[in-house]
């Protein structure tokens, strides 16, 4: 079953890192990366632009709005996500232990399973492939 692992931590916390810690811990979230791809279990992994480069479309029965920024106001904000194979939710916690300790601190990991809409295999490449 895949799982999405949502990223999340405060972006004025991520943004004050120096240069050094950011590689180096991106140096160590590479480590699980490659791990995990030579498993052949790591889907699309991304990180995501700060929240105030996003946009909402706000849903609502009558005219939809599109407004600048989040959509929602919260001490921790969704940086990126993992989409990983495992076999169980235990799997999947393990999995989101190993990312916790390559990236110390703040913040915390999201596990939910995902839904599949269209059939497919995670080649070891890491690179999601339709059928």
């Amino acid at each position: 079953m895949l799982y999405a692992i949502l990223c999340y931590n405060s972006e004025a916390a991520v943004g004050s890192w120096s240069k050094q810690y950011h590689d180096e811990t991106m140096a160590r979230l590479h480590v699980v990366n490659d791990k995990l791809a030579k498993q052949g279990r790591l889907g699309p992994v991304a990180r995501l632009l700060p929240t105030t480069a996003a946009t909402t479309l706000r849903k609502s029965r009558g005219e939809n709005l599109v407004i600048d920024g989040p959509f929602a106001e919260t001490k921790e904000q969704l940086l990126g996500f993992y989409v990983v194979d495992c076999a169980s939710l235990d799997q999947a916690i393990e999995t989101a232990k190993e990312l916790a300790v390559a990236n110390p601190g703040t913040g915390s990991y999201e596990i939910r399973p995902v839904a599949e809409l269209h059939d497919h295999k995670l080649p070891a490449s890491g690179s999601p492939r339709r059928e």
